[in-house]
Formats: structure tokens, sequence, C-alpha cells
């Protein structure tokens, strides 16, 4: 069964960073894209950022467009996503996600989803 399992989500301070890594394990990790998706509370799951399997194209919501990084060590099977400038909006549970297929960023195109982890940014 295919894994995926979030980790470096906290408490941070308005226009500080966090860097969430997700660990991928039992399946060909750097054979697929992968995504990152979160959820705010009482909000609907938001697409945040993709990364092609090799890493050499990477794409963005308007929302994070800037301050956010997406990143893989395909050698590790590991998954980050660089965030910095956090505002109180970003918070949410950050999943990572497998995508479907090549160049498929929907959330209906997800097979995989982690289990998320809390980022809460708060004064």
């Amino acid at each position: 069964e295919v894994q995926l399992v979030e980790s470096g989500g906290g408490l941070v301070q308005p226009g500080g960073s966090l860097r969430l890594s997700c660990a991928a394990s039992r399946f060909t990790f750097g054979s697929y894209d992968m995504n990152w998706v979160r959820q705010a509370p009482g909000k609907g799951p938001e697409w945040v950022s993709a990364i092609n399997v090799d890493g050499s194209s990477t794409y963005y919501a308007d929302s994070v467009l800037g301050r956010f990084t997406i990143s893989r060590d395909n050698a590790k099977n590991l998954l980050f996503l660089q965030m910095s400038s956090l505002k109180p909006e970003d918070t949410a549970v950050y999943y990572c996600a497998r995508s479907l297929e090549r160049r498929a960023y929907d959330l209906g195109e997800f097979d995989y989803w982690g289990q998320g982890t809390q980022v809460t940014v708060s004064s």
C-alpha cells in the first residue's frame, strides 16, 4: 500500500517560515508528479502546488506564488514545501498527494493522500 507521511507543521507567527516534508514509500516516487493541498477549518480542500517527476517544472496557486517553494529529492523519496512570509490565512492542514498521471493537478486527479500536518499561523 502506498504511504505518504507529512511532517514539519506547527505554530508560527505571521511573517515566519516553515518547511514541510512528505516521506513517500511503497511506490516508485520518481515516476509520479506530486502535489501539496491544504484544507482550512470550515473550507474545502485547496490545491497549493505541484511538481513534475524530476522537479524541472513547478506550479503554484496564486495565493502562495512567490512565498512557497515546492521541491523533491527522488533519491530519498521526499517531497518538500518551503513556506515563507506566512499569513494567518495560510492556517490549514497540509496534505501531500500523488497525481494519477503526469500533469494531473486537479483535486479529483489524485489517487493517494497523506494524513496531513497542521500549520497554524498566529501571533
